[in-house]
């Protein structure tokens, strides 16, 4: 049947079919097998996400941990618009150059599949990003990533003098400032990173990381952050926070866009969440409306607001969405204050007789059973 299917031609369905058959077993394995899964598969939705956020439809596009190449090919939209197929001739292909790296030779060899049975050439190179950096010289226009979370046996001390460490030396104990500033080596100077990390890379003070978060921001690197809900990963059911970098931020390099999207999302089953297409419209128009200097963009308490650095700093750069975005306002009722005063206290006075009322009772059944105050048993 598989070999019937025509792949790359016009006629072919619109959604590549052998592409989608593998990347729904990717996707069933990743559930099955939990965390060992998500090692090499990132949630579709969560891709989609970052993939409309910084629209890399033309230049280089780079994934240092590339995993099954899910950031290149999950998104339908990356897909149709660089794809051979759909009739363009390979004329978009044409505009992107894909480069990628992972150093599980296993994932290694389904990344180059996932991307061979849709026809999308690439460099995806075997190998250590940190320890092996087969791209040295690649200054990539966009970066989509979801590196490997905290790990701590990433040999960061056999770096301590790279090159790549310009805001400051990460700790060999957990490389997420390592991953950071890997990619912000490999930005070209109009460049667009998006990727992922665990929520403590936004508040981490321990072993000089916020040191680094701090030179990062006054650097301009940091775009826009956007604090996610949980569940939506196989592999771990903490959130996630998104980061975006970019180089080129003149208009606005002395603030910050940050967006809280928690509660957004809807459960798939009893333990996976996923953001819906109208959660992604919101989060990446929102984000596109700011960076264009749209009117259409505006702050909403609760949802997204735009810091300055000064704001930032008073909070010791510490980048968590929540602090900066408020509460979300609650409707009102119409009913004045001091009505609403007067009708809880009576409710609260009616619930204080009412509780006098209980405790007797109470202590008349204590007594009638031989437990009442001053009454001893033998």
């Amino acid at each position: 049947m598989i070999s019937n299917i025509q792949v790359g031609y016009e006629e072919s369905p619109s959604r590549d079919v052998l592409g989608r058959v593998y990347e729904y077993f990717l996707s069933r394995f990743a559930s099955a097998e939990g965390k060992g899964g998500g090692e090499f598969y990132t949630p579709n939705s969560v891709v989609r996400l970052l993939v409309e956020m910084i629209d890399p439809y033309r230049g280089r596009v780079y994934d240092l941990c590339c995993g099954s190449s899910g950031m290149f090919v999950q998104s339908a939209e990356f897909v149709s618009a660089h794809a051979t197929a759909k009739g363009n001739g390979g004329k978009a292909k044409s505009d992107i150059s894909i480069y990628g790296q992972e150093s599980n030779h296993t994932t290694w060899r389904l990344a180059k599949m996932n991307l061979a049975i849709r026809g999308i050439e690439r460099q995806i190179a075997h190998g250590d990003s940190f320890h092996n950096d087969c791209h040295p010289d690649l200054k990539a226009d966009f970066i989509l990533a979801n590196p490997p979370f905290n790990i701590s046996d990433w040999g960061g001390e056999r770096l301590r003098d790279d090159q790549r460490w310009r805001y400051g030396v990460p700790p060999a104990s957990n490389a997420n400032f390592a991953w950071v500033q890997h990619m912000a080596h490999h930005l070209a100077p109009n460049g667009v990173a998006g990727f992922l990390l665990a929520n403590g890379s936004m508040s981490s003070n321990q072993s000089r990381e916020g040191d680094i978060r701090k030179s990062l921001i006054e650097a301009g690197l940091v775009d826009c952050m956007v604090a996610m809900p949980g569940q939506l990963f196989y592999s771990t059911q903490i959130p996630v926070c998104p980061w975006f970098l970019a180089r080129n931020r003149r208009d606005r390099r002395d603030e910050l866009l940050f967006i809280d999207a928690r509660k957004l999302g809807q459960m798939t089953d009893r333990t996976h969440r996923e953001l819906t297409v109208d959660d992604f419209a919101r989060i990446a128009d929102t984000y596109h409306n700011w960076r264009n200097r749209s009117d259409d963009y505006e702050d909403v308490p609760g949802f997204c607001n735009v810091a300055s650095l000064e704001e930032v700093a008073k909070h010791d750069f510490v980048l968590t969405p929540g602090r900066y975005v408020g509460a979300e306002p609650q409707p009102d009722d119409g009913e004045p204050f001091e009505g609403t005063m007067t009708r809880l206290a009576a409710q609260w006075r009616e619930q204080q007789v009412e509780a006098a009322k209980l405790d007797a009772a109470i202590s008349a059944n204590l007594e009638s059973l031989g437990f009442g105050a001053g009454q001893e048993r033998s």
